[in-house]
């Protein structure tokens, strides 16, 4: 299946066949969204994370994937982090739109999270999370090819299916963390033979995790990960390392195997707003026929904590007053 736009001619076969492939393998291979800056988006795929924050989060994320190529990627996520004051329970929301060529997926999700203490700093959470999604598919928005896809003779699918996944996240304050998830069990039977040949209904693994070192007083250090993996499909594996600079700006790299290597900033804009900056150059064949992919993420932390919760050490801490988080945790 070739997506194009009629005031797009394509004059280089090569072309054609690279972005036949990236459209296909992100509507098959990649069900859920990209994100670079996925250390700083977990709430987005594992609901075990929702009430492990310190604080409540509200979360807007931004993605203009393979820019300069016609139906590329964009997605746009708003999302909140709400953790309760007993410290056990948590709850999360997501609304996400997922757009590729003519294809557009809105999601919708409620999160709940129940966390338990394995010893005195180490803490496990267990998240569950429940919705759906409505796919909009839309043929005349482009031209197609498409010798023997009788789907394509439809000029419109709208079609809803409900979602329901799970999550661990396991970590201990500041310094470590490791996360698995499933965010649809509802894969098989879900679509229709329609729909089932737009959207691969095979159920995806995420596996996360990363560790801070503290290099000085106003340094540390970040590694981490986010593993995909679906059966049938290659493993997406994403390797990133940040620093984090006088509790205010960050810099560092990612790189997905086979795929792209990315740039990302961000800094504390105050106590209470981050902003982040990510930009992911193809090292595929799709590198040279698009100028790269970016990415933008807003968090706003909301609240004050209590000064004998022990949670974070970024935060100040004032004897027998509630301490202000000044720098947000790490991850």
């Amino acid at each position: 299946m070739i997506y194009t736009q009629s005031k797009f001619l394509y004059k280089n076969l090569l072309l054609t066949v690279v972005i036949m492939w990236g459209v296909m393998y992100s509507l098959q291979a990649q069900k859920e969204p990209q994100y670079t800056q996925y250390m700083y988006n977990i709430g987005s795929f594992n609901p075990g994370y929702v009430g492990t924050t310190e604080t409540p989060e509200i979360i807007g994320l931004y993605r203009a994937q393979w820019l300069s190529l016609p139906g590329a990627p964009r997605t746009i996520r708003l999302g909140t982090n709400i953790p309760f004051s007993n410290e056990k329970m948590g709850v999360g929301f997501n609304i996400v739109s997922d757009q590729l060529g003519p294809a557009t997926q809105s999601y919708i999700d409620a999160a709940y999270s129940y966390q338990l203490n394995i010893s005195e700093t180490t803490k496990l959470s267990f998240g569950i999370d429940a919705g759906g999604a409505l796919l909009n598919v839309d043929f005349a928005k482009g031209t197609f090819e498409n010798p023997g896809e009788p789907i394509l003779g439809r000029e419109t699918i709208k079609k809803f299916y409900p979602t329901v996944g799970a999550g661990l996240f396991l970590y201990e304050d500041d310094i470590w963390y490791f996360g698995a998830s499933v965010p649809n069990f509802l894969g098989e039977g879900v679509y229709n033979q329609d729909v089932a040949m737009v959207v691969e209904d095979k159920i995806q693994f995420n596996f996360i995790g990363g560790y801070v070192f503290d290099l000085s007083d106003n340094l540390k250090f970040k590694p981490a990960f986010l593993l995909n993996y679906i059966d049938g499909a290659p493993l997406n594996t994403n390797l990133s390392a940040n620093f984090l600079i006088n509790d205010a700006f960050t810099v560092g790299g990612s790189y997905r195997f086979g795929n792209a290597v990315s740039a990302l900033a961000g800094f504390q804009i105050s106590s209470s707003i981050y902003m982040g900056y990510a930009y992911d150059y193809n090292t595929n064949g799709l590198g040279q026929f698009n100028s790269g992919s970016h990415e933008l993420i807003l968090k706003f932390y909301l609240g004050k904590s209590d000064g004998n919760s022990g949670k974070g050490s970024n935060a100040k801490k004032l004897k027998g007053k509630p301490k202000q988080i000044d720098t947000p945790r790490f991850f």
